[in-house]
């Protein structure tokens, strides 16, 4: 589902995955959906510059046209989150969250990685191109946009997740293990803001120590944030 800011190299590893894996594969451009939205809402938007609010239409404009062709053929549709974008809510509600099942929904971004790779040494040939591992994470709803602009580093950003998500460390735990002071602040704090995304995300695999659901669950009324204000505190005290 190409937009005008899918790069060459991205669409032509779409068709190679599917090549390699004896997939069926359709290529649904979206650049005339996005500028009927961009029509519908010019009143609406006059007056503000494109941000994040035109970036997640492209989403949810794919989000749509994958549920349309499960209702029309009876498809089961995985949304695409792992558990790095999961945590801190960089997945798109009703866009890449849309869908049935969840396959990487408790898959740090860093194992998805390491899985591809597993699995093509175990076919002894690249059945996910080179390329994919290579490129820098993006998500291509702008021009240039890379994961980095949003979010620490992935091996940083997996680090503080494994260790707030899964073992229950605090922030000053986090930044005696040698982690950013300031990443773990922010990250602590996208954490428990996106808990009402989560919440709506569609099942998926456990695989981890502690998955997210019956898990591990925070309120997300009353504007929770105790938690990441006590954090900051005790970051404070330890500087």
């Amino acid at each position: 589902m190409p937009s005008p800011y899918s790069s060459d190299g991205t669409r032509a590893d779409a068709r190679a995955i599917a090549t390699n894996l004896g997939t069926d594969f359709r290529e649904i451009p979206i650049a005339e959906a996005m500028e009927a939205y961009t029509e519908l809402l010019a009143d609406s938007f006059a007056g503000t510059e494109p941000d994040i609010a035109e970036e997640n239409v492209q989403a949810r404009i794919r989000g749509n046209v994958v549920m349309a062709l499960s209702n029309k053929f009876g498809w089961l549709v995985l949304a695409t989150g792992n558990k790095s974008e999961l945590s801190v809510g960089y997945a798109t509600l009703y866009g890449d969250m849309a869908g049935g099942f969840a396959l990487l929904k408790d898959v740090f971004k860093g194992w998805v990685y390491r899985l591809v790779r597993w699995r093509n040494e175990q076919e002894g040939r690249e059945l996910i191109p080179a390329s994919v591992l290579e490129r820098p994470p993006s998500a291509e709803l702008r021009y240039e946009q890379r994961d980095q602009d949003s979010l620490p580093p992935y091996d940083v950003l997996d680090a503080i997740l494994a260790g707030y998500v899964e073992e229950d460390l605090d922030a000053v735990e986090l930044v005696r293990r040698g982690l950013p002071a300031e990443d773990v602040e922010r990250v602590i704090r996208m954490v428990d803001r996106a808990e009402y995304k989560r919440r709506q995300a569609p099942p998926g695999i456990k695989i981890s120590t502690k998955a997210f659901g019956r898990d591990r669950r925070l309120p997300i009324t009353n504007r929770f944030e105790g938690r990441a204000e006590s954090h900051q505190r005790r970051l404070r005290a330890l500087r």
